[in-house]
């Protein structure tokens, strides 16, 4: 199956009063057509900011290493992300080909603009849809995403819907378009779990549908084992762990994915104690030197892990972890 983008040796820092912050240091990774990369890890590892990249949306005080490089392979061109400068250029990556889930629904509706009239009007931008055809589109993934009577929700404004309807409005106007790239950025986090498994089936049958890729932000390991194919485990900027979904889940090799799969509770041992991850993820102003996991690490060597920064180690072809308890390789 073909790459459908990659992402090489994104390196991206923001200008503060305080200097330069990394926020993203040296990640790399591709996804393939009709593939589902989960992005895990907990808040500020940088996960959200990668995925603004892809979009060419982090805020203009963001600054790029020349290394870094992301190309998206459309059928008849590819696109060097990065380059875009034009509105019309960027077209291609805010809602064309690429679409994003964020986080917090309010951010992705004007509140005095009506839910349909703001999903018509991407669909007659993107496409060659008259205003009836888009109304019909938006309509109908209004309705698989679980909204009920969604005739009549079209036509009302964001405010006047619940938040876990927000959210539902949210992704049915990112999926409306038919990106061969979705970003969903915690896209369930408000959701019951019956919506939840309904919205997780809608993505999966669309990326049977449309050859679609997503990239899934998320903190639950459990949403990205019933959704992924491939796991890619974020630490303050950096990926210290990559590979197919079942193996990280089962065998993972990194101690911090280790901590993550710790803290989840048991279904089948409710009484056994949660084990949290230690310590508190650090400040990017405070980024630790060599390993930046070292300061939460329980399995540190000495003089190595304090003083530089793992090497990429391959388990296997598509398992990878970066971690000095395991014999020095080539940087991925």
């Amino acid at each position: 199956m073909s790459s459908l983008i990659d992402v090489e040796n994104l390196t991206l820092q923001f200008k503060t009063d305080e200097g330069l912050i990394t926020a993203v240091d040296d990640v790399s990774f591709s996804l393939k057509k009709g593939e589902v990369m989960g992005l895990v890890g907990e808040s500020g590892s940088g996960k959200s900011v990668t995925a603004k990249a892809l979009m060419h949306l982090n805020s203009r005080n963001a600054v790029y290493s020349p290394e870094s490089k992301i190309t998206l392979h459309l059928e008849h061109q590819e696109v060097d992300v990065l380059s875009l400068r034009k509105p019309s250029e960027l077209q291609v990556v805010r809602g064309g080909a690429v679409s994003m889930i964020f986080q917090e629904p309010m951010a992705s509706f004007a509140p005095a603009i009506t839910i349909g009239k703001q999903m018509a009007e991407q669909l007659m931008l993107h496409g060659s849809m008259s205003k009836a055809q888009a109304r019909q589109v938006s309509v109908e993934m209004l309705d698989r995403v679980g909204i009920s009577d969604a005739n009549k929700r079209f036509d009302q404004y964001a405010f006047e819907l619940s938040g876990g309807m927000r959210q539902r409005a949210m992704i049915a106007m990112a999926l409306s378009t038919k990106p061969k790239l979705l970003i969903a950025d915690e896209p369930t986090t408000a959701l019951d779990v019956t919506i939840q498994a309904q919205v997780i089936d809608l993505m999966k049958s669309l990326v049977d549908e449309f050859q679609m890729g997503i990239i899934f932000i998320t903190h639950d390991l459990g949403v990205v084992a019933q959704t992924a194919d491939k796991v890619s485990v974020m630490y303050l900027g950096e990926l210290i762990e990559e590979g197919p979904v079942r193996e990280v889940i089962r065998t993972p090799a990194h101690p911090y994915t280790q901590g993550l799969l710790s803290a989840l509770p048991k279904l089948d041992d409710i009484d056994a104690p949660l084990t949290p991850v230690p310590g508190d993820i650090p400040s990017p102003l405070e980024r630790p030197p060599g390993c930046v996991f070292h300061t939460r690490c329980s399995k540190t060597i000495d003089n190595r892990c304090s003083k530089s920064r793992p090497s990429q180690h391959h388990l296997d072809t598509r398992h990878s972890v970066s971690c000095h308890i395991y014999p020095e390789g080539d940087r991925g």
